[in-house]
């Protein structure tokens, strides 16, 4: 035969295919075209072309399909000549094509979905962007949706390009991801220098970049700020503050990915002080340090003041970083010191000493000057001082008889050689460094020998003292004596007696003042060294002792009237039966009134005052008094086990008696509840109260006659869970109507949450009023089934839930069809899938032929089609399609189509006169709607008779035909819209006269 050439391409359409053909030698009359599958040989679409025509589309063909193609060409005299060729279309390209990381360092994960039509395969080919270089090549089942890309670079860039393959055609689609980047580890900041910290850290490779944020932390602003590229590893920071803190953030970045990495502080060094010096200041036994203020920041100085020659320290003193001196009072007299200052910021120190200064030295005390009984002889005392040494001088009368040196330690020096009965004056003065003190000075006389063991008494009285001696052995013509008060010297009496006295009592006097009494023995116009003694007349008891509340916390306040005469002090001592310790405080004599702070609170304490004059006291008697109690710290309320129970708890802060919980609703100010409970018990489980009801507790603590309440606290009874939850369907709304009953007490409203089944979407929440009993859920997702929990919502807290599973009518099948694809005995039926979920299809096929239902099958919920086959020839069906979600059902409209007949079989004519012949057939299968008997003339081909028959027909009489002739019958089957011939029969009636004879 003649060949057409026939060839096929796509131009880049994957549902349509454009042949192409040459024109045959002589030309065509027409061509017709024909398209079925490669697999099945169903013919699915045809087409004509006229003369003159070389091409043909066809469209609406499924992507990357093989198809069998037949053109034929119709040529002159009746001839055809037909070419058949393969052909198949290019694939679609996938759908929604996502790479992600989903937070991963080395894995990237691939997912698409499948582009309409069939493929062959997929082909995946991974890119690592910044080298260009192909990490991975996949080929993949047509199956495929998904792919895990592992072991890849941390914090780099890559490209995907997914490829569906067909025949030798596909379709490709690209797409760019970063993988999350590795966060950097062992970071470290050090200090380099007062100005520069170091800055190193590990793992940094698995980032594209690296930024550094430096911060000053004392004026928290950003210092630096630093972007690297992948791979730095170590950073120097310079120019910055000595003694400073500074904070160092690291976080990596890549693509859209950033993450926070460690962060570490440090200090730089800081700068020693300057010019440190130490020098005597205005203050008596007080020592000033000076220093100049290095650069840079600091976080406090801290001095050390060193004390004598082997420098032990004394003193430890912190203070701030701007200050450039501190004053150290109350040194000791004479001594040598030196300060040392250290800057101190974080971890590290800077220090400079300075040179050794001294405090002026004091004037020694107890300083003595007496015979010891020699007429020859004077011994000096005193009392040891800190100094390097004393200076001595005796003189007489005015002259300068003996100057003298020592070194510390001496304490004494005796004179001898001196004339008896000779008055002489002794000075000493105390050295240290380049200071001398001012001079002690005493004075006493040689010979003659003074009287013994004078002793002053005041006996327990308080306005008397008793004085007494033994008489001196020889040469005396008796006694002299001045009495003085200590403290004033000031005179008091003059005493002589004769020498037969041994004792004189010492009238009205000042009571607690100290005394002394001054005798010498008498001989001819000289005295002997004068003896001494001191005592204080005994002091009286102070009056008026109260103790009172400062209405502080923590605070008394004493309170005392002072007796007529001296006090040297009072003593007070304070205590509590209920604590071991006491307070024992000492005060001056013009001093009528103390605050002890710092009590223990709610405590009752007892005072007593005590004044002190010498060795001597006197004690009032007791006063007492109560601290105020602390209000109670930390009081919570708290649902008890029961919705009718409140568990109250507190922290007693100490002291009091006990406490009293009261409880009010918090809606008013009424007490409805008192509890006392005893101090030590710190919680309290309140019952038989309203569930999901808001209260108010106070709580009162007691010591004495004190009371303070503590805060207000605020809690709520955990409602009751609503009872009788249903949840149904509401009609083809794709919603649920959710009802309850209300359980007793009270509630501030309803929680709601409503979660699908098999959804990883977290749950809806509704919220309903407290006295709503219903809610309806809306736009839900149609044939689905929701879990429906709901809580009572009281304050802060929730019931238990209440749970239910409802489910949501299912969407009915929309565009069912039935479609007979040109068989007798199969019918095809599709629909479009509905929105939603279903459990599965149940799809019903009815005779109406026979009036009867024949077929009813179950599909899946993913199935859009069925063919119903070894159906009866000829017959009209219909079809109804139902979607079951559990007991709930939706179905489509019922559809109809017809099965095509078979053509009538066995076909006899007879004429049995002139005018008539007799037709008759046989019928196979389940018969027809109706037949069509065609009658033509054979010799014209004129139609004659065309009538249409009932089914149930099986044959025909034509009359009035004529006679002698020739017939050609057709009988066809009728189903619906489709028909079924025979093939034209022949047969002529009889002649007339034949049918005469």
């Amino acid at each position: 035969g003649t060949l057409l050439n026939v060839s096929v391409s796509d131009h880049d359409r994957s549902d349509s295919l454009l042949l192409s053909w040459d024109e045959p030698e002589g030309g065509a009359k027409g061509y017709l075209l024909a398209l079925s599958s490669l697999g099945s040989g169903t013919l699915l679409q045809n087409g004509s072309a006229g003369p003159n025509t070389t091409s043909f589309w066809f469209h609406g063909l499924t992507p990357g399909m093989r198809y069998k193609i037949e053109v034929t060409a119709t040529l002159a005299c009746m001839d055809t000549t037909s070419q058949i060729i393969t052909a198949q279309t290019s694939p679609a390209p996938v759908r929604n094509l996502s790479l992600s990381s989903d937070g991963s360092s080395a894995l990237l994960r691939a997912a698409w979905a499948h582009g309409h039509g069939q493929r062959d395969g997929y082909s995946l080919a991974l890119w690592h962007s910044d080298s260009q270089s192909l990490v991975r090549n996949v080929s993949l089942l047509p199956s495929a949706s998904t792919f895990l890309f592992d072991g890849l670079l941390a914090g780099s860039e890559y490209a995907l390009k997914v490829s569906t393959l067909a025949g030798s055609s596909q379709a490709s689609t690209s797409i760019h991801q970063w993988t999350a980047p590795s966060i950097p580890t062992q970071l470290r900041l050090s200090p380099g220098s007062s100005t520069s910290l170091l800055a190193s850290w590990a793992n940094a490779a698995g980032a594209a970049w690296l930024h550094l944020e430096l911060r000053n932390l004392l004026t928290q602003k950003v210092s630096t700020t630093l972007s690297a590229r992948r791979g730095l590893t170590s950073y120097t920071f310079q120019h910055l503050h000595p003694g400073t803190q500074y904070w160092l953030g690291l976080s990596a970045t890549a693509g859209s990915y950033t993450v926070v990495g460690p962060n570490a502080t440090a200090w730089t060094y800081p700068l020693s002080p300057g010019n440190v010096t130490l020098s005597s200041a205005e203050e008596q036994n007080s020592l000033e340090a000076h220093w100049s203020i290095p650069g840079g920041q600091r976080e406090f100085y801290l001095v050390t003041l060193r004390e004598g020659e082997d420098s032990a320290p004394t003193r430890n003193i912190s203070v701030g970083g701007d200050n450039d001196h501190v004053t150290f009072h109350g040194l000791s007299p004479g001594q040598q010191y030196s300060v040392q200052v250290v800057v101190v910021a974080g971890p590290y120190r800077a220090s400079a000493h300075s040179t050794v200064a001294w405090t002026e030295p004091q004037a020694p005390t107890g300083v003595s000057l007496s015979s010891q009984g020699s007429p020859h002889s004077l011994l000096a005392s005193w009392e040891e001082v800190t100094g390097e040494g004393y200076l001595l001088v005796l003189s007489l009368a005015e002259h300068l008889v003996r100057n003298s040196s020592l070194l510390r330690g001496v304490t004494s020096f005796n004179y001898k050689g001196l004339h008896p009965g000779t008055l002489y004056t002794f000075e000493v003065s105390t050295v240290a460094g380049p200071y001398t003190s001012s001079p002690r000075r005493i004075s006493n006389w040689t010979y003659p020998l003074p009287p013994e063991q004078l002793t002053l008494s005041n006996r327990g009285h308080s306005t008397s003292l008793q004085a007494s001696w033994r008489a001196v052995s020889s040469g005396s013509t008796g006694y002299t004596g001045t009495l003085r008060e200590s403290k004033s010297q000031e005179q008091v009496r003059n005493v002589t007696v004769g020498s037969d006295w041994m004792n004189i009592t010492l009238e009205n006097l000042v009571p607690g003042r100290q005394y002394t009494l001054e005798m010498a023995a008498m001989a001819g116009p000289y005295r002997s060294p004068v003896r001494s003694a001191t005592d204080w007349t005994y002091p009286l008891a102070p009056s008026g002792v109260t103790l009172t509340n400062t209405r502080r916390p923590m605070g008394l306040s004493a309170f005392w009237d002072k007796a007529a005469g001296d006090v040297d002090q009072f003593h007070l001592q304070l205590y509590s039966k209920s604590h071991v310790a006491q307070r024992n405080i000492s005060v001056g004599p013009n001093t009528h009134n103390f605050t002890f702070l710092g009590l223990s609170p709610g405590t009752q304490y007892f005072l007593k005052v005590t004044v002190l004059a010498g060795p001597y006291r006197s004690s009032s008697h007791f006063a007492t008094e109560w601290t105020y109690p602390l209000s109670l710290a930390n009081v919570s309320v708290q649902p008890g086990r029961k919705p009718q129970e409140l568990h109250v708890s507190w922290v007693e802060s100490g002291g009091g008696r006990d406490h009293l919980v009261q409880l009010s609703v918090a809606e008013s100010l009424s007490i409805i509840r008192n509890v006392s409970v005893p101090r030590g018990v710190t919680q309290l489980d309140l019952e038989g109260l309203v569930p999901g009801s808001r209260y108010r507790v106070e709580i009162i603590s007691q010591a004495g006659p004190h009371r303070i309440s503590s805060q207000t606290a605020i809690g709520y009874t955990v409602p009751l869970p609503p009872r009788s939850l249903s949840a149904s369907p509401v009609s083809m709304a794709q919603a649920l109507a959710v009802h309850w009953d209300t359980a007793p007490g009270h509630r501030d409203g309803y929680l709601l949450s409503v979660l699908g089944e098999g959804s990883s979407a977290p749950p809806r929440n509704l919220e309903a009023g407290k006295d709503s009993t219903n809610v309806t859920v809306p736009q839900l997702e149609a044939g689905t089934c929701y879990l429906v929990r709901i809580w009572a919502v009281a304050g802060p807290y929730r019931s238990l839930s209440e749970n239910v599973t409802g489910c949501t009518v299912p969407a009915s099948p929309t565009n069912v069809s039935l479609t007979n694809l040109g068989s007798s005995s199969e019918l095809y039926t599709s629909w479009n899938k509905p929105p939603g979920r279903r459990d599965h299809y149940h799809v019903t096929l009815y005779n109406l032929s026979t009036q009867s239902r024949i077929q009813v099958q179950t599909l899946s919920p993913d199935a859009l089609n069925i063919t119903w086959s070894h159906l009866e020839a000829g017959s009209k069906f219909a079809v109804q399609v139902t979607a079951v979600k559990g007991l709930l059902e939706a179905s489509s409209i019922n559809i109809t189509q017809w099965t095509y007949p078979l053509a009538p079989v066995n076909l006899t004519l007879g004429s049995p006169s002139a005018s008539v012949l007799v037709v008759s057939w046989t019928v196979v299968g389940g018969g027809a709607e109706g037949f069509v008997v065609d009658v033509c003339d054979a010799a014209s081909g004129t139609p004659v008779r065309h009538t249409v028959l009932g089914g149930d027909a099986r044959g025909h009489i034509l009359r009035s035909l004529s006679p002698g002739t020739c017939y050609s019958v057709a009988v066809s089957a009728k189903a619906g819209p489709f028909h079924a011939s025979t093939s034209n029969f022949t047969h002529c009636t009889r002649e007339c006269d034949a049918l005469l004879a």
